[in-house]
């Protein structure tokens, strides 16, 4: 892990369909993000290892709501939360999709978006972000392909691939105002 936690380690569980973002996906997609994400909002959807929402409180995220249905790994999330101190993050032992459908309309900056393989959920978490962010907001996505059919909202900002992950970084458009205006900076956006 980067950022204020550097060279933290969280325990990985050994569940079937856990992968864990490799630390090169983790290390391309902040420096495709900037260092630092002061403020953020974020929401890591499938957190598994929390390893994605971990690194964006570490990175000065103001809040980060990480979201498990497993009650074991959001148990070990939890544990790993108070050993880091990290006040910034929210683990919540529930479904990720529907956690995502029910976020404010442009409440976010940032969603990890990387459900179990085969699971078939990353179009619908994919269809729910584009409410749920921010114009000009990102999602991180991970598959076993590269993604092609994005919901209207969302462009392809960067794409990489790590092994046998294909992530993506996704980006809300700026031109298409959500129903609700969120009050975003386009300061805030780091890189530009």
């Amino acid at each position: 892990m980067g950022g204020q936690w550097r060279r933290s380690r969280l325990p990985v569980a050994d569940r079937p369909g856990l992968r864990p973002t490799p630390s090169r996906v983790r290390e391309t997609l902040f420096n495709w993000l900037g260092q630092q994400l002061p403020g953020w909002q974020c929401l890591d959807a499938f957190g598994g290892s929390g390893a994605l929402g971990f690194e964006a409180a570490s990175r000065g995220a103001a809040r980060v709501l990480i979201v498990e249905r497993d009650a074991a790994l959001a148990a070990s999330l939890r544990a790993s939360r108070e050993r880091l101190h990290a006040q910034a993050v929210q683990v919540l032992c529930a479904d990720g999709l529907a956690v995502l459908r029910a976020q404010p309309v442009a409440s976010l900056d940032l969603v990890f978006l990387d459900p179990p393989f085969g699971a078939g959920l990353l179009a619908a978490a994919l269809e729910a972000s584009v409410q749920a962010l921010r114009p000009g907001g990102f999602v991180h996505a991970e598959s076993p392909k590269p993604l092609t059919d994005l919901p209207a909202g969302l462009v392809a900002w960067r794409q990489g691939r790590a092994g046998q992950v294909h992530h993506a970084l996704l980006r809300r458009s700026e031109e298409e105002e959500p129903a609700a205006q969120g009050g975003y900076t386009a300061a805030r956006m780091a890189g530009e």
